[in-house]
């Protein structure tokens, strides 16, 4: 599994500013633009040393070949979402990242849950803002998935728990790498500190096995403020304008993603190494192509797209160059990557 070390993080800052189908869901490699590697290639040219290509071919191959498997809320198309059975399934295919909704009770506590009201996933009502952690854990978090995913069904699900941000900490400790999303912060205000000082309790910054990313720009800066040795990654949803089909992002991070400029990415690359896509709106129009995603790629960033189900679009998008993938399959995802490896 992979590692973020603030070293990393620091260089793809610098080169930045030198420059859903199963399941239904929200809305890496270090790559970063090497002017040294690009001389070196040309040189290779000019005095024609065709196994110094051929090296550079192959690892361009390798690269287009791998990306981070990112289990979109665990194994969450086999189990029922950011519940200990689809962690456990995750880590069993292998994936590199657990993805995680992080919100806040009404006592303060940190837990993993996506929706801002519990009804769908658990026999709840309400805001899950709303309840304290006592509440919380009494309800049913998995035998909605049994019901919902009849196929898919476990008897073991049933009764399945909310489950906080440090009982998955201390279940998995550093042996696993966490992808943490600061969800709906308008509703959960100021989470990032106890989330920060979480992350640092358990050394998860210093070993680097901990992502953060948010569609809010605000939080991510406040959580650079706080500890800028922690990678963030900057998630964007682009929305499709019914009568003229213009794109536009919504809540006005970025303008459209052709439009973007060298200055749109300097912005973000003052607290994030990443950015976060989608592949398509809700209509089924792309909002992303390759040439988008190398651009991203050159301007110094990781490129996770979010969240690819059907291994045919797995297959597109790392031909394209991107470094990560969520999925609520990451079995599916590991199976293209042994095709590709082949």
């Amino acid at each position: 599994m992979k590692k973020y070390y603030l070293t990393a993080a620091a260089a793809i800052f610098l080169a930045g500013c030198g420059a859903e189908s199963d399941n239904e869901a929200d809305n890496s490699n270090n790559t970063e633009p090497n002017e040294a590697a690009e001389d070196t290639n040309e040189a290779a040219d000019e005095n024609e040393e065709p196994e110094e290509a051929d090296l550079n071919e192959e690892a361009s191959e390798e690269d287009a070949s791998d990306a981070d498997v990112i289990a979109h809320r665990g194994a969450s198309g086999h189990a029922p979402e950011q519940t200990m059975p689809a962690l456990e399934k995750a880590i069993e295919m292998d994936a590199d990242w657990l993805e995680l909704d992080i919100q806040m009770t009404a006592d303060g506590v940190l837990v993993a849950f996506h929706d801002d009201e519990i009804d769908r996933t658990t026999d709840g009502e309400g805001e899950i803002g709303d309840h304290t952690l006592e509440e919380l854990k009494e309800l049913d978090a998995g035998s909605w998935f049994n019901e919902e995913y009849t196929d898919r069904a476990d008897e073991s699900f049933e009764g399945a728990e909310i489950l906080t941000l440090e009982e998955i900490f201390e279940e998995f400790g550093e042996d696993e790498n966490y992808y943490l999303e600061t969800k709906s912060t308008y509703l959960n205000e100021d989470m990032e500190e106890p989330m920060v000082e979480l992350i640092e309790e358990f050394g998860f910054d210093e070993a680097g096995n901990v992502i953060i990313q948010s569609f809010h720009q605000d939080s991510l800066q406040t959580i650079h403020d706080l500890n800028d040795s922690i990678p963030l990654v900057q998630l964007l949803w682009w929305e499709v304008d019914e009568e003229t089909g213009e794109l536009e992002e919504w809540l006005d991070i970025t303008p459209a993603p052709d439009e973007m400029t060298e200055e749109d990415f300097a912005e973000i690359a003052e607290y994030a190494i990443g950015i976060g896509p989608h592949l398509e709106y809700y209509d089924g129009t792309e909002v992303i192509d390759e040439t988008f995603v190398q651009t991203v790629r050159d301007e110094g960033f990781e490129v996770h797209v979010y969240t690819i189900n059907e291994e045919e679009d797995m297959h597109r998008l790392l031909d394209w160059g991107v470094t990560g993938l969520f999925t609520d399959f990451p079995d599916r995802m590991q199976n293209v990557l042994d095709e590709r490896s082949e």
